[in-house]
């Protein structure tokens, strides 16, 4: 035990050593980071956070960067969030609606809830990036350049989105409750984030689960962990299920496919361009779609709520 590890989840000080993992997604670094799992919450962070090293571990031709390409599997996961934030956007009665994407880069999702549902009227952007200010003021949303602790206005947001961000944080429950403090009354939280308690994570665990995302990934949570750090951000989930974790299984198994001599991955072609990894998404996107029925799946999506 070491109480310098201090879990962001929870707080609580007793943790233990759960893997190693390295950045063989983007080859952005040789180190090998440890991660731990909480005692208290089984929760699994990355320690110490590589916080201050952003610039090095988030290379220019990182999967959020570029271009959104068209593609079948594009057009099966727009298809798929147009249904899935009708039925978000069909809680509201109101003849508009105010949305905040946090981390949303150009505004892919945002785009994609207006085709959705034409209420969806003022939209902001809060992202890292400043080479997606111009893009995202383009499609007709609002954009500020910083962290979202430090993004301030009067504006209560209606709908806000944190699609595969709080894992990317330092300090989750602080982002949690400043999202809170943006919520309008009835507003609702949509928060996806991986899951550590699932199959893929225990079989890949010595072997760079994709999920680990090492070493962008810095807090992963079971649905119980999450919902306690909502909690004590003065949130409640109204709304819980498991999802498909395709990209986790792609990466995975790629990863495998290299230790066998049999792919080659590079920084120049990571992951998430290399041609095996969107048909392998499509077939582990089928696979997890059959066995969500009855299995805990590696991505949980929460609605949450004041």
């Amino acid at each position: 035990m070491n109480n310098s590890r201090i879990c962001p989840c929870c707080g609580s000080t007793n943790s233990e050593e759960w893997t190693k993992a390295t950045d063989r997604e983007y080859r952005t670094t040789n180190e090998e980071f440890t991660l731990y799992r909480c005692s208290e919450c089984l929760s699994i962070f990355l320690h110490p956070v590589p916080v201050h090293r952003l610039s090095e571990i988030y290379p220019s031709n990182y999967y959020s960067f570029a271009d959104q390409k068209k593609s079948f599997i594009a057009d099966i996961k727009t298809w798929l969030d147009k249904r899935f934030f009708r039925s978000l956007t069909g809680k509201f009665t109101s003849q508009s609606l105010s949305a905040l994407d946090i981390g949303g880069g150009v505004g892919w999702e945002l785009n994609v809830m207006q085709s959705a549902d034409t209420r969806v009227q003022n939209t902001m952007i809060v992202d890292l990036d400043p080479d997606a200010a111009e893009g995202a003021k383009k499609n007709g949303h609002g954009y500020f350049c910083g962290r979202i602790e430090e993004y301030s206005t009067v504006q209560k947001f209606d709908i806000i989105l944190m699609l595969n961000l709080i894992e990317h944080v330092e300090f989750p429950l602080e982002v949690l409750s400043k999202a809170r403090e943006l919520l309008s009354d009835n507003g609702i939280i949509v928060i996806k984030t991986p899951n550590c308690d699932a199959w893929d994570a225990r079989l890949f665990k010595y072997k760079n689960w994709g999920g680990f995302h090492c070493p962008r990934h810095w807090t992963l949570f079971t649905k119980e962990s999450f919902e306690l750090c909502a909690k004590k951000a003065g949130l409640n989930a109204k709304e819980f299920s498991y999802t498909q974790g395709a990209p986790f299984w792609a990466t995975s198994t790629l990863f495998f496919l290299e230790n066998m001599g049999l792919v080659s991955i590079t920084r120049e072609r990571p992951v998430v361009y290399h041609p095996l990894y969107a048909p392998l998404t499509g077939l582990f996107a089928g696979f997890d779609f059959a066995r969500g029925l009855f299995a805990k799946t590696s991505q949980m999506f929460f609605v949450l709520g004041k």
